[in-house]
């Protein structure tokens, strides 16, 4: 599964008029890094910046580890597979205890 980091919890806000109301709208972006991989299989050297949009009223992601959630993967509307990024936390093993 692909990792994801957020590094801080800032949202853009993207205002725009919506073509066809003609009304106000916004979007709310994020940014992340993305670890990811090339063709070959071999990992980035280093964590890829990208941003994404979040749905209406979702709240922003904490910073911390991530990893891209099962729900994000989605036939799209012309059958293709497509992706909305929708993130789960990395559950971090449990330290063992010192005897």
């Amino acid at each position: 599964m692909i990792k994801v980091l957020i590094h801080r919890a800032d949202v853009r806000v993207i205002n725009y008029t919506n073509k066809t109301t003609g009304q106000p709208a916004q979007l709310r972006a994020q940014e992340g890094y993305a670890f990811t991989v090339n063709a070959q299989g071999e990992p980035a050297p280093f964590p890829e910046k990208f941003e994404f949009l979040l749905d209406k009223d979702q709240p922003a992601y904490a910073a911390g580890e991530y990893q891209l959630h099962p729900s994000a993967f989605f036939v799209d509307r012309n059958n293709r597979l497509a992706l909305s990024v929708r993130l789960a936390p990395v559950k971090k093993p449990a330290a063992s205890a010192a005897a």
